[in-house]
This record gives C-alpha cells, sequence and structure tokens, in this order.
C-alpha cells in the first residue's frame, strides 16, 4: 500500500525550513484537540440524557407500548445526520454547534433502550472496552503513514450490508445472525475509526486558515462519534447480559 503524503511538506519550499511545518502542525494538534473535544463531549452528554430517561421511567413506558412516539426518537437521529449537511453549507459554525448538541441529546433518547435491555455492568464493561479500542484505533489512524483511503469503499459497503442484514433480521429474528451482524458491525466500525481519523485530519490541510475549520471540526467529531455510539452498540449486543 502506498505511503501516505503529509500535505505540510509536499511543494512547500517554506517547509523545508521547518517555519510552516511548525505553524501547521500547532493548527493541526489545536483543531484535532477540538474533535475530540466535541466527540468526547457529545458521548458524555448522550450517556447523561440515555440513563436519565430511562432511570425516570419515561424510557420503559415510551418503547414498551405501542405508540408514535418511540419511531419518532428511534429516527429522528438518523434524519439529523443527514440535516448537517444543509446547516454546515448555508448556516454558521454556531449553528452547527447548537446542532450537533441537540442531535446528541436527542441520541441519548434513542440509547436510552440500552438501560431496558442490558444489566448496568454489561453497559459499563462494553463502554470501558470501546474506550479502549477507539483511543488506540484512532491514535493509529492519526500517526500512520499508510495511506487508508483504499479501504474506505469496503467500509462503506460494510455499513451498507450491516443496514440490509438488520432490516433482514427484523423479519427473520434470528438470534445467531444478529450475533454475526454484531460481530461483523465491531470490526467494520473499527477499522472506520482508523480510517476515519487519518480522513479528518488530511481535510484540515484543506481548510486550514478559512472560516471552514470550525465546521469541519464538528464535522469530524460527528463522524467518529458516530463511529464509537456504533462499535459500543455492536459490542453491547455481542457480549452484554441481557435484563
Amino acid at each position: 500500500m502506498a505511503n501516505w503524503t503529509d500535505p505540510r511538506v509536499a511543494g512547500s519550499s517554506r517547509s523545508a525550513l521547518g517555519v510552516d511545518r511548525v505553524a501547521s502542525d500547532a493548527g493541526l494538534r489545536s483543531y484535532m484537540l477540538s474533535v475530540y473535544n466535541y466527540m468526547a463531549s457529545g458521548v458524555l452528554l448522550s450517556g447523561i440524557v440515555a440513563y436519565l430517561f430511562a432511570s425516570s421511567g419515561m424510557a420503559a413506558a415510551v418503547f414498551t407500548q405501542p405508540g408514535f412516539l418511540k419511531y419518532v426518537i428511534i429516527f429522528a437521529p438518523l434524519l439529523m445526520v443527514f440535516g448537517f449537511g444543509a446547516v454546515a453549507a448555508r448556516g454558521s459554525t454556531a449553528a452547527m454547534q447548537a446542532m450537533f448538541w441537540a442531535f446528541a441529546a436527542v441520541m441519548g433518547l434513542s440509547l436510552s433502550t440500552i438501560f431496558i435491555r442490558f444489566s448496568e455492568t454489561s453497559i459499563a464493561t462494553a463502554f470501558f472496552a470501546t474506550a479502549a479500542a477507539f483511543v488506540s484505533l484512532s491514535l493509529y489512524g492519526y500517526t500512520t503513514k499508510k495511506d487508508l483511503s483504499g479501504f474506505g469503499t469496503f467500509l462503506i459497503m460494510g455499513v451498507v450490508g450491516l443496514l440490509v442484514a438488520s432490516l433482514v433480521n427484523l423479519f427473520v429474528q434470528s438470534s445467531v445472525f444478529a450475533l454475526a451482524i454484531s460481530a461483523v458491525g465491531v470490526l467494520i466500525f473499527a477499522g472506520l475509526t482508523a480510517y476515519d481519523t487519518q480522513r479528518i485530519k488530511s481535510l484540515y490541510f484543506q481548510v486550514a486558515g478559512s472560516d471552514m475549520v470550525g465546521k469541519t471540526a464538528i464535522m469530524g467529531a460527528l463522524t467518529l462519534y458516530l463511529d464509537f455510539v456504533n462499535m459500543f452498540t455492536f459490542l453491547l449486543n455481542l457480549m452484554g447480559n441481557r435484563e
């Protein structure tokens, strides 16, 4: 596989003197720190909302009884993800921030079902295992010199396959098939964590110095947030003890 070329070095005579490189290194560190701060804060907000919604008894009332509201909560995060592109194109960075926090809160409502289905010990174990894997994989994606873009198409196709398989299993209701989907899901989103981290890092050099840096950081945080949450839920479905 071809080595990844650092845009800070290619085509810049001043980078050879180390002037622009030092500046871009500092800018990149600040940018990536912003991405991780947004992402971690979003996960924390979702966790708090999920726990409070479940512990209040409202999650059980909504998700275990017939009604339209549970479908609104389940599908609202997906609709909001599609809306991020429009906000990024026309809205301000502040609007992007507000939408990100709103998304994290709504996602928390959707995730509250895990407290109904799984023991708190299982949830905690899966969360810390996911956190450890995420840090390792994201660090690899950030530091590796290998170009991971070749895996992108394969991984995205894998996500589409997971969606199709999950829809099929809604009708088949096979526990074995569900475990297989969860195992594959963990692997796919583990790969996406490394791939997306490298892609987010590379995007910085395309927007550095423009007013798109803030928006790009939020979009990067959203991407890593989705990688983390999906890896966590698939791992929980695979290994968790059900209530």
